[in-house]
């Protein structure tokens, strides 16, 4: 067992002058199970970057292990598996990699096929298992569930609770409450350490939150309280000022009147002074704004009917017989395994042009709003992109914001999000949309946990008409109302 400790980290992107850390102090435990979690953009893949000396910083950190990223860099992925694990397990026995794989219910055949072959989900998991293989090194673990279905999550946590010595970033508060022991998380303040899973953690920041907003209003009312008594200070003295028209002993008046001013300063510095104290209290606050949609009321009670559709690929069916009806008012949840058509089955709603069998009816006029899994369409900057896509410009910039958008993000072009606010971009606009139904495919994947709880909540409050496919277990369960099996 050995600590890694952080001591006075200060960390500010070369150009920016928004810092990302500033004088941050912490230590961990490097057998600690610690998943890491805060909104999109707080600088969590940066600090995995500082961990890995890949940008200069002050302050120290100080470290007996090594630190080892995942996703881990695959130059050759026409290489075979195995010569690819060997190099990143640092040339572990083969006995020791099976070994590893058997865990992950990975085939062992996928060590004789060439890298670019496999799965996304088998690309993850046979890295990880890679990666854990090496001796000393402490797992810098970056979203790994995003290329994942459900069995495939449950499988990974079950393997995570297995080993010690990782940082897991992830989003998923079910994956989470399965396979860490402590909490990471970091806020406007800085970070912060915990022990127990996400629903420890989440109860105890609720507390805190509920306590905060508390000082808020508390503050709120200090406030108005103070100004009224420093505005009423102030018109006695000016009151006191004008009676010296005409007074026998102006020196008298003038004295009170300069003491009623000196009260009046008093009570204003007060009143500074108290919302400077109040203000930091709150500054670790987490504001969940209210999220809002308009969805439209299509005229009939059936929407869509999909009638025995096969999925083609390559002549090959990935799918049995699906036959389901979409109704007014009903939120929709594909599940299956990757690879078994759920996307397809979404394209097929929108128009493009799918191998498949059977038939689709569409009910006339519907209108659709979709959020696909890709976000590398996104390019430009925010204003040119509502206007090349017709939405209300300051609608979605105030969704932005509910979401957590910086107002310096405005002014950034899209290739300089994270993953997580291109996602949120993408979100945004189906929001802005009113429509009869709502498309929308892992809309979930990189977006914060608060984020995921303000789009539940939404969810849940203007029940909108929607088909999705979403892996995130405690989402489904909040918003499906009905469940298709693939």
């Amino acid at each position: 067992m050995s600590m890694i400790k952080i001591e006075n980290l200060s960390f500010t992107y070369p150009g920016s002058y928004d810092p990302i850390f500033e004088n941050v102090n912490f230590q961990l435990d490097t057998d600690w199970k610690l998943g890491f979690i805060g909104r999109n953009g707080r600088g969590k893949t940066t600090f995995f970057n500082l961990l890995l000396k890949k940008y200069p910083y002050e302050g120290k950190i100080h470290s007996s292990v090594n630190f080892d990223y995942f996703p881990y860099e695959v130059k050759d992925k026409t290489m075979m598996t195995e010569n690819i694990l060997k190099e990143a397990s640092d040339f572990a026995e083969s006995w020791e990699i099976m070994k590893e794989l058997s865990y992950l219910d990975v085939d062992p055949e996928v060590l004789w096929r060439p890298f670019n072959t496999l799965s996304n989900g088998e690309q993850v998991k046979v890295l990880l298992a890679a990666l854990f293989l090496k001796k000393g090194n402490f797992l810098l673990i970056d979203e790994p569930t995003n290329h994942l279905d459900s069995g495939g999550r449950t499988i990974l946590a079950e393997y995570l609770k297995r080993k010690k010595g990782f940082i897991l970033i992830s989003h998923d508060r079910a994956f989470l409450d399965q396979c860490v022991d402590h909490i990471v998380s970091i806020n406007r303040a800085g970070i912060e350490v915990q022990a127990g899973n996400f629903s420890s953690w989440f109860t105890n920041f609720d507390r805190q939150q509920q306590f905060e907003m508390g000082q808020s209003e508390r503050l709120k009312k200090d406030v108005s309280r103070l100004e009224k008594a420093a505005g009423r200070t102030a018109r006695w003295s000016d009151k006191v000022e004008a009676s010296k028209i005409g007074a026998a002993d102006k020196g008298f008046v003038g004295h009170k009147s300069a003491k009623m001013m000196k009260r009046s300063k008093t009570v204003e510095a007060r009143r500074n002074k108290a919302v400077k104290e109040k203000s930091e209290l709150l500054k670790n606050f987490e504001r969940t704004d209210n999220l809002k949609l308009l969805p439209l009321q299509y005229r009939a009670d059936r929407i869509a009917t999909f009638e025995n559709i096969k999925i083609m690929y390559d002549q090959r069916q990935v799918c049995d017989d699906i036959s389901f009806d979409i109704n007014r008012g009903e939120r929709i949840l594909l599940k299956g395994n990757n690879g078994s058509g759920k996307s397809s089955l979404l394209k097929l709603l929108l128009g493009d042009e799918i191998k498949h069998e059977g038939n689709l009816s569409i009910g006339s006029g519907l209108i659709i709003s979709y959020v696909s899994q890709s976000t590398d369409h996104l390019e430009g900057y925010l204003t040119d992109y509502a206007q090349k896509i017709d939405i209300d410009e300051s609608k979605f910039k105030t969704i932005l914001r509910k979401m957590d958008f910086e107002r310096v993000q405005f002014e950034k072009g899209m290739a300089d999000f994270s993953d997580g606010q291109k996602k949120k971009v993408l979100i945004a606009t189906s929001l802005c949309q009113s429509a009869h139904l709502y498309v929308w495919d892992e809309p979930l994947n990189f977006i914060d946990v608060f984020t995921r709880m303000q789009i539940e909540a939404l969810l849940e409050e203007f029940s909108p008409t929607m088909i999705f496919v979403e892996h995130d277990s405690a989402f489904q369960q909040a918003i499906a109302t009905k469940t298709i099996e693939l």
